[in-house]
């Protein structure tokens, strides 16, 4: 079992930065892949950025690539998204999430475990 708290989301004006942190309780960290998400209101969930278990493999979706980075401490058992270059199609609600796998993917059915959320709002 994985719980995950998200924090890190605010208001920022495009252009700026925000690094998102995703904590996890739980024996099993260490050994999930750690996907970020979002969604934004009346649309679907959309796969972000992943890691896998080693950190060794990552993947972005092309939206955010070149401009977000992902990352994860094993020891302090958090994950990290660090967001630059910020634009306001990037506002949305940001999910972490767990799955018991060695390397990320990118549907959202794959993963496990979710935290609730943390929300990112970019202002023009």
């Amino acid at each position: 079992q994985v719980q995950l708290v998200e924090s890190g989301g605010g208001l920022v004006q495009a252009g700026g930065s925000l690094r998102l942190s995703c904590a996890a309780s739980g024996r099993t960290f260490s050994t999930s892949a750690i996907g970020w998400f979002r969604q934004a209101p009346g649309k679907e969930r959309e796969f972000v950025a992943g890691i896998s278990w080693t950190g060794g493999s990552i993947v972005y979706a092309e939206s955010v690539k070149g401009r977000f980075t992902i990352s994860r401490d094993n020891a302090k058992a958090t994950a990290y998204l660090q967001m630059n270059s910020l634009k306001p199609e990037d506002t949305s609600l940001y999910y972490c999430a767990a799955q018991r796998a060695s390397w990320a993917t990118l549907k959202a059915a794959d993963y496990d475990y979710w935290g609730q959320g943390t929300q990112v709002t970019v202002s023009s």
